[in-house]
């Protein structure tokens, strides 16, 4: 049985620059659900799992884990199935910026309105 993880940039460091690691959460005691695919993950790339999981064990609250691109915090968490073939996306939470650029009228069809006028003349 064979798992694709997606490793975000920041935690390749973990996986010797590999964007993508195979895994087989059955050879862990959780099986096959997110937990033994994250189990298998920190068995081939030591000291990921403190990175996605707290110290309860539990995940993180600024990590999204998917499943085949459902959120698991929308499914069974960390007892979400992930059958032969799944893809597992670990994404790190983006948070913060500065409030005064905040468009009042912007659109996502028009995300320029949110950059500041310095980024707007480093992106045009």
């Amino acid at each position: 049985m064979s798992v694709t993880v997606r490793i975000p940039t920041i935690l390749r460091t973990y996986t010797g620059g590999v964007a993508e690691v195979q895994v087989d959460p059955t050879a862990t005691d959780s099986g096959a659900t997110l937990a033994g695919v994250l189990a298998a993950l920190e068995a081939a790339a030591p000291g990921i799992g403190a990175r996605v999981l707290d110290d309860e064990g539990r995940l993180r609250r600024f990590v999204n884990v998917y499943v085949n691109d459902d959120d698991v915090r929308f499914a069974d968490g960390l007892e979400t199935a992930t059958p032969d073939g799944s893809n597992v996306s670990v994404i790190p939470a983006v948070a913060g910026g500065d409030r005064r650029y905040v468009p009042l009228t912007g659109t996502k069809s028009r995300p320029w309105l949110a950059l500041s006028p310095r980024e707007c003349q480093e992106w045009t």
